[in-house]
């Protein structure tokens, strides 16, 4: 009886055996890519950029401390705004060269500006005022020019001075901008730091 369940074994694993097979060597060149040197061939692997940067001294004291952190949380909340931003102006841009006439894009940048307001107006009130001011620049930062700017472009001077009107009666100015080795030097630290994923 057992030469017979070691006969019905042997055979199961035999016909399990034949079902296997090596893969493809075109699988291979698709995980990894590789170039050609001097007839070696080598792999490739793209890394993410690496920044070394100091100690932060601003460790040092609780009051320091309390500034850096909020200051990581703030980044966090408004950075993905700044980066949508940058996106929803290349889409608009792009959108509006289709459009046949100035009257049709002017009729989408109301209907865009209507939809926006109603999406993002409840989000924009939790902001506080800190978070407010760095949104206006990191919006300077992903888009290369001034809040006050993008304004100016898509809405004319006259809406983008009453905004700006509007944001200097709480201390701040949609003309700021990003200043990544002076004043904003220690944000932009923490930026790198925050899409790097250290933070």
């Amino acid at each position: 009886m057992n030469s017979i369940y070691k006969g019905i074994f042997f055979i199961c694993g035999l016909l399990f055996c034949t079902n296997i097979q090596a893969q493809s060597p075109d699988f291979q060149d698709s995980i990894a890519p590789y170039y050609i040197d001097k007839g070696d061939t080598v792999r490739t692997l793209i890394l993410r950029d690496i920044y070394i940067y100091p100690p932060s001294t601003a460790k040092s004291n609780k009051s320091q401390d309390a500034q850096y952190q909020k200051l990581i949380r703030d980044i966090k909340k408004t950075l993905p705004y700044a980066k949508l931003i940058y996106n929803t102006l290349i889409e608009t841009y792009e959108y509006m060269m289709t459009l046949p006439n100035e009257k049709a894009r002017e009729a989408h940048l109301k209907q865009m500006e209507t939809d926006l307001w109603d999406e993002y107006k409840p989000v924009l009130k939790k902001l506080t005022l800190s978070q407010g001011k760095l949104l206006i620049k990191l919006i300077d930062r992903e888009c290369n020019q001034s809040s006050y700017n993008i304004l100016r472009a898509y809405l004319g001077s006259f809406r983008a001075g009453f905004w700006n009107l509007f944001a200097s009666m709480f201390g701040a100015s949609l003309k700021m901008e990003w200043d990544p080795d002076g004043k904003d030097a220690a944000t932009e630290r923490v930026i790198q730091m925050v899409e790097a994923g250290v933070l």
